[in-house]
């Protein structure tokens, strides 16, 4: 054992244990002992930098120990006396020898030997690791340079010191000079020669000259006055005057911040360090280093800062700050580990907060006077603002700045640094976010799902849907849209990622259960049927769900996901949306994510197959989509696309990007969709749209390719039967199968220039040699046979007629059928067949979309294709270019008229542009049957005026005529009010449009014509609050208001557990007024029960932290909820505040953009989801009656007179 060493011998056994399991080497090896020189075998373990040694390889106790720390190992030749001819001294020499040298004094050296020379290097080079020696190096290394810059720093100390008594010397030598000057003058004076006559001058002279005098003087100031006065009033001086206050103002909020991060520090973080430490802790010390995170570091910044400002106070009127943000910058960077981890350091505290001793302690530290009843969420969130506060803080400054100032440069730097510095900020937290935001639903799903467990997963939607119960033979299960049996036994919690698709089930202790039969649907592997309108033989060929006049049974609520797994069988999943609106918005999102998985898959095919191009080397090729340009700036994060999302950019560059051929990204979509009015019109994109759609060939990209690599993207379709087409409007299919794909089994002959038949879908496996084996050693394969099942589906679903979608569209195809050659530019082998070609069902078109962009994007070699001639090639171009754009421009109005119709409701003529542009795609003879249907479907949405007319509307409410008796407040029941409160609340706020969410409209002074529907809601709580508050107080006695205040407590919570948590804060903050809060003697009488569930209440739907109890249960509830409206515009207010819509260059601010659009789109989460309550027209009547409101100025003095003040 090493000398002067202490350790803990359970520690030493513990470490022993682990050596002996997880030891970076063990193995048996022969040791010198340093009293008899013998070699005895001894089986060693090695644990990071300790060197355990056992009389044998299953001995528990260790027989020693090494500490390597510091040590050198190094190969030695055998012993001199191992060199005899015996044959036990050659053994001997055949042993590899090592000695382990220590660093410390007296320490004798281990020496070691083995038998294998490999396993003898392998030693000692796991003993040299373990010795650290590297980083002893480094350490040195690092030492002798901190004492060179010690040198350094004393050697200017000292040339400080002796400039400062140069200074001193020569300012003892200026008063010297100067007190000899004023002896000289009055020597001088003393000598001039003495002036008469003075006493000789006309009295009236002297008069004159003194009048004189007095008036120079006199013109003197009062010019100096005049000059003051003027740059007094000088635009210059109010500028400065703004610049000081603005200066003033930042010391005082930094002093403040100081402040409150001491106390911070000071109150919480060093108190439950200790507590950390004691005997029983409350806490760990990684749940309070989890917690408070760097906020220490932050403050030690701050303090030296704050301390610099102070002094350049104190210079005052000579303000320069540039210098101290020069300074401070580079430390800045200490928030990234803040910001990033501010929500999980938030999350820990209430993990912990379930602790009753940790939870004692905390409200202890609470109740300290410093805190002044801030929680300690309150101050783990100042340091979130302190960075737009910087930046808001310079841009002020900067206005008041001059332009010729000496520190403008540098205050302009700072703020570009500190925006960049927001910036990445942000898009760290914006990635952090997605990722957290994936593990909270991992965590409350009980068995788990590791596919939440992919960085590359992105959060789409989630909400309640209805699943309709698989039945047999084809017959329809006797189940109603109205039945309770299925509204209960079916209800299922949906989460769309962009890669999968999750169905929950929920228990009653509100756990989620993934289901044991297509919990987790692979997007890949589905096609969504958006109509499940079909014939009998559907019924046949899917045993899942018979879907013939489903959309009757169901009133066109239900779509369905056909499923195909590699593993197992294919089967349905037919699920039930409350409302047509949720229904388009579910399959709009699902179909949007399944193109984008099949658009990637099927390039990653073709350009691994043909030109050895991935799809990262593609889009590296595009610097369009990647690098920052003039127009365009891109920030880190990938899209769901993979490609780099936008930070700015120009409104040509974000239309290009949407109408890109390539690829659609749906949080781009939903982006732009959202906030488009900001910095365009509707007009000017679907201008866009008509323009991809009549001159396609603009929508494609010019690609600038390296010359090393003539190798590019083709537009001729080359003959590849390994190459797999894929239909990227299957997803949006309108129909379902009607018959099974059964390929051709017979290779086709070689040599043969017959056209290409994309009818008949992909070929077997069996028409390719080799393809078997190929299956197994290639990877990829599986890829490709989902692939081709999805074609085979979308062969399927584009067999299908489209008899059923509008008699327009059944013209147009009897058209073309009776005219195969209608248009010239088709293709001789893309054409339509003769009816006695093929099958009815399969006369449409030869030809899908999925192939069209299949081909569009495939890459070809220098020579030609086989089976095309020129002629051939430049129409097939043609026509898969506009076929792939027509896709794109359906794909986008689709989105749009079912996400966003109240543009179109509100816009009469963008929405007579929209039809017009409709029926001009219809009236296409080359429409391929899946885009006459696609089209027809959006016709018919953006037709149907009367889609919301079942929703219930306030207007529709108020102007009910009134009941012959209205009800009291007596007559009615808890559950009663609260379920018609949570009605008219959800109605109010389902009717605000989510225009009204942009631009701050209800803080302008024209708020009620600009954001009517939001004042109506502001309105609404008001009044509501302003009901309970009335109601309580119109009682005389004591019992009545304590049993009044009991009952709407009791409202409260039924509304929390009705999800309305609008209600409950109209409630809460009603009992919070002065006038209620101060009625001691009817709060007396309220019981204790009522009084801790009020508490809860308050707690549930409190303002600290940002709302973050309010956020939790709505992240946790299932839809239908009405949330507290303040909470998303506060939201909305700071990132209007903090962040511009355009950059100082004119882009549009895409990354505000996209957080704008994150709260719209949970907002109308809750809004698209309605309650199932019947409205009861006595109880609205009660809740809407404005005359048993009371104003606050009499309910206060009402409460006054009930319970009078005390005297003093």
């Amino acid at each position: 054992m090493q000398k002067s060493v202490r350790y803990n011998e359970g520690h030493a056994l513990y470490l022993a244990l682990l050596a002996r399991k997880e030891g970076t080497k063990r193995g048996y090896l022969s040791k010198k002992t340093a009293e008899t020189n013998r070699w005895h075998e001894k089986w060693f373990a090695l644990y990071q930098n300790v060197l355990f040694y056992f009389e044998g390889e299953q001995s528990a106790r260790p027989a020693g120990m090494y500490m390597l720390e510091g040590c050198n190992c190094e190969r030695v030749p055998a012993p001199k006396g191992c060199a005899a001819g015996s044959a036990k001294d050659a053994a001997l020499d055949k042993q590899h020898y090592f000695t382990v040298l220590f660093g410390h004094e007296g320490q004798k050296p281990l020496e070691l030997r083995c038998e294998d020379e490999v396993d003898g290097d392998e030693w000692v080079e796991a003993i040299h690791q373990a010795s650290y020696s590297d980083i002893l190096i480094e350490r040195e290394v690092l030492m002798q340079k901190y004492i060179h810059l010690v040198q350094i720093v004393e050697t200017e100390k000292v040339a400080a010191n002796q400039l400062r008594h140069q200074l001193e010397d020569q300012d003892t030598e200026i008063e010297r000079l100067k007190s000899e000057i004023v002896a000289l003058n009055k020597t001088k004076e003393k000598m001039r020669p003495y002036q008469g006559n003075q006493e000789d001058e006309d009295p009236d002279i002297k008069k004159i000259k003194k009048v004189q005098s007095f008036m120079r003087g006199w013109l003197c100031r009062r010019k100096w006055k005049t000059i003051v006065q003027d740059y007094i009033c000088s635009p210059h001086a109010e500028s400065m005057r703004k610049r000081n206050q603005i200066v003033f103002n930042m010391v005082e909020a930094e002093s403040e911040y100081v402040h409150q991060l001491y106390v911070l520090v000071n109150c919480f973080l060093r108190p439950l360090r200790m507590a950390a430490s004691s005997k029983k802790p409350p806490i760990s010390h990684d749940d309070v280093s989890s917690i408070f995170l760097n906020s220490e570091t932050i403050m030690f910044l701050h303090e030296i800062f704050h301390q610099g400002l102070k002094a350049r106070i104190a210079n005052w009127p000579t303000l320069i700050l540039a210098d101290l943000f020069d300074i401070l910058l580079p430390m800045l960077n200490i928030y990234q580990e803040f910001v990033r981890n501010h929500q999980y350091s938030l999350q820990v505290l209430a993990n912990c907060k379930q602790n009753r001793d940790f939870d004692k302690l905390l409200k202890q530290y609470e109740a300290n006077p410093a805190c002044e009843g801030r929680m300690l969420e309150t101050f783990l969130t100042y340091p979130m603002f302190q960075i737009p506060r910087y930046i808001i803080t310079l841009h002020e400054l900067l206005a008041h700045t001059p332009h010729e100032h000496v520190e403008r440069k540098s205050l302009e730097f700072a703020k570009s640094k500190l925006e960049e510095l927001s910036r990445v900020m942000h898009d760290e937290v914006s990635d952090t976010e997605n990722i957290r935001k994936n593990l909270a639903i991992e965590r409350t799903i009980v068995e788990g799902c590791d596919i939440l467990l992919d960085t590359s997963q992105t959060f789409i939607r989630q909400g309640s849907l209805i699943q309709v119960p698989s039945v047999e033979r084809g017959k329809l299960s006797k189940v109603r849209l109205g039945s309770l049996s299925l509204k209960k036994e079916g209800e299922r919690q949906c989460f769309l990622f962009t890669k999968h698709f999750l169905i929950c089930t929920r228990s009653s202790g509100g756990k989620l259960h993934l289901l044991k039969t297509g919990g987790v649907l692979s997007l890949i592997e589905c096609t969504l049927v958006e109509e499940t309108e079909a014939s009998d033989d559907d019924c046949k060929l899917n045993s899942a769900v018979s879907t013939k006049g489903s959309g009757q049974v169901f009133g066109h609520l239900d779509f369905k996901l056909i499923v195909e797994p590699t593993d197992a069988p294919p089967f349905t999943v037919v699920l039930l949306a409350p409302s047509r609106q949720e229904k388009a918005a579910w399959t709009s999102d699902i179909s949007q994510c399944i193109d984008n998985i099949r658009c990637n898959g099927l390039m990653t095919i073709v350009f691994e197959e043909n030109s050895k191009v991935t799809v990262p080397h593609m889009i590296k090729s595009d610097a369009r989509l990647h690098r920052d340009d003039i127009d365009i700036c891109f920030s880190k994060t990938l899209n769901s696309c993979k490609v780099p999302q936008i930070r700015y950019a120009s409104v040509e560059r974000l239309l290009e990007r949407l109408t890109d051929l390539r690829f659609l990204s749906i949080d781009f979509l939903n982006t732009f969709l959202h906030t488009y009015r900001i910095f365009t019109t509707a007009s000017v994109v679907l201008e866009k749209l008509s323009d991809i759609y009549r001159r396609p060939f603009t929508s494609i990209p010019v690609r600038t390719s390296s010359p090393a690599r003539t190798r590019k993207l083709s537009l001729t379709s080359p003959l590849n039967s390994r190459i797999g087409a894929l239909d990227l409007s299957a997803s949006s299919a309108a129909s379902s199968p009607t018959s099974n794909y059964s390929p051709a089994t017979s290779p086709p002959p070689t040599g043969s220039k017959a056209p290409l038949d994309l009818s008949r879908g992909l070929s077997s496996p069996e028409q390719s040699p080799g393809s078997a084996e190929d299956s197994l050693e290639n990877p990829r394969l599986d890829l490709c046979n989902k692939l081709r099942r999805s074609i085979r589906r979308a062969a399927v679903l584009e067999t299908v007629s489209v008899d059923r979608t509008i008699p327009e569209s059944t013209s147009v195809v009897d058209t073309a059928e009776l005219s195969p050659c209608r248009s010239p530019s088709t293709p001789r082998h893309l054409r339509y067949r003769q009816p006695g070609v093929q099958t009815a069902d399969n006369s449409h078109c030869s030809v899908s979309p999925a192939s069209a962009f299949a081909i569009a994007t495939a890459a070809a070699g220098h020579g030609s294709p086989p089976g095309f001639n020129n002629s051939e090639r430049t129409c097939d171009k043609e026509f898969i270019i506009r076929r792939a754009a027509t896709n794109r421009v359906l794909n986008v109005l689709r989105h749009w008229v079912s996400k966003h119709s109240q543009d179109f409701e509100l816009n009469n003529e963008l929405k007579m542009n929209v039809l017009n542009l409709l029926e001009e795609v219809l009236r296409d003879p080359d429409l391929l049957p899946q885009e006459r249907k696609a089209t027809a479907n959006i016709l018919r949405t953006l037709s149907q005026d009367d889609q919301d007319d079942n929703h219930l509307k306030i207007e529709d409410i108020i102007q009910m005529a009134d009941c012959p008796k209205p009800e009291c407040f007596e007559t009615l029941s808890a559950m009663e009010l609260a379920e018609q409160i949570t009605l008219l609340d959800h109605v109010v706020f389902r009717s605000i449009p989510y225009e009204e969410f942009l631009g701050q409209g209800w803080m302008k002074v024209d708020k009620n014509e600009r954001t009517p529907y939001i004042m109506k809601t502001s309105q609404h709580f008001n009044d509501m609050s302003n009901l309970v508050a009335s109601q309580i107080m119109s009682y005389a006695d004591v019992p009545s208001r304590a049993s009044a205040i009991e009952k709407w407590v009791a409202v409260a919570d039924i509304c929390r557990c009705l999800h309305n948590y609008n209600g409950v804060l109209e409630i809460t903050s009603a009992l919070n007024r002065s006038a209620i809060y101060r009625l001691k003697k009817t709060w007396a009488k309220v019981s204790k029960q009522t009084k801790a569930l009020m508490d809860k209440l308050q707690k549930t739907v409190s303002s600290e932290g940002r709302f973050k109890n309010l956020r939790e249960m709505l992240k946790n509830c299932n839809p239908p909820a009405v949330p507290y409206l303040g909470m998303y515009l506060t939201d909305l207010a700071f990132i209007e505040e903090g962040t511009p819509n355009f950059t100082e260059e004119g882009l549009v601010n895409f990354s505000k953009m996209r957080m704008i659009s994150h709260i719209i789109r949970e907002i109308r989460q809750f809004q698209q989801t309605s309650y199932r309550i019947e409205h009861q027209q006595k109880v609205t009547h009660y809740l809407l009656d404005k005359s048993l409101i009371i104003d606050e100025d009499t309910l206060y003095e009402l409460s006054l007179k009930i319970e009078p003040r005390l005297p003093a």
